[in-house]
């Protein structure tokens, strides 16, 4: 409540109330960070899935059904399978770790085909998204392909009643640098303002603080 000694006008009272609720309203709206430039908000990267620890791999060998066979990837990003132990596998896309196996088992048997197929995606950390903060359930899941902060904000399930939206930022890593970004997610969730929608990268983070009442 604002309180002035004295007889105060109506109009000089509706200019001071005007102005506070204005100051409080550019308060909840700034962001001091720049928005991701238009050129790379909808821009795609060049993305093949690399196997993380926490995956399991399928492992299929073409005329050597005794040899296939499903494992986990390890905490420490090795796989073993029936011929096999301690293979890394983290950090590998599928067809990079199904032509390693085609050698060490031509060891074996003669001319090995091996097919491998990703189950339960988890990936390593600089290929996942990460929500931490305000978000009605902060999480992690794997970077996929077209996925757009709306997409984002839906997987873990919106805001908080305490979250301060707009003040949101993403963290973004690319060629060794990192660099913030402001969000408007009041404006994309409860507005609709479809232009505070952006394209997700892997790695990215976005982090939602609470509001200042």
């Amino acid at each position: 409540m604002l309180i002035f000694p004295g007889k105060i006008s109506k109009k000089f009272l509706v200019l001071i109330t005007a102005s506070f609720v204005g100051m409080m309203s550019g308060c909840a709206s700034n962001n001091s960070y720049p928005p991701v430039s238009e050129e790379s908000r909808y821009e795609q990267p060049d993305y093949n899935y690399v196997i993380g620890a926490g995956d399991d791999v399928q492992i299929f060998v073409w005329g050597n059904a005794e040899l296939s066979t499903t494992v986990p990837v390890r905490p420490d990003g090795k796989i073993t399978t029936r011929l096999v132990e301690d293979l890394e596998a983290s950090g590998k896309t599928s067809t990079e770790l199904a032509r390693e196996i085609e050698t060490i088992y031509s060891e074996y048997i003669k001319n090995p085909v091996v097919t491998v197929i990703i189950d339960d995606f988890i990936s390593i950390p600089t290929q996942q998204i990460r929500v931490v903060g305000e978000g009605a359930k902060p999480l992690k899941i794997p970077y996929s392909k077209h996925m757009t902060l709306l997409d984002l904000m839906i997987e873990v399930g919106g805001l908080t009643e305490f979250a301060d939206g707009n003040k949101a930022v993403l963290v973004r890593s690319f060629e060794g640098e990192q660099s913030t970004y402001g969000l408007r997610l009041d404006s994309l969730l409860k507005d609709g303002d479809i232009t505070a929608n952006l394209a997700l990268k892997p790695g990215d983070i976005v982090i939602i603080p609470e509001a200042w009442f």
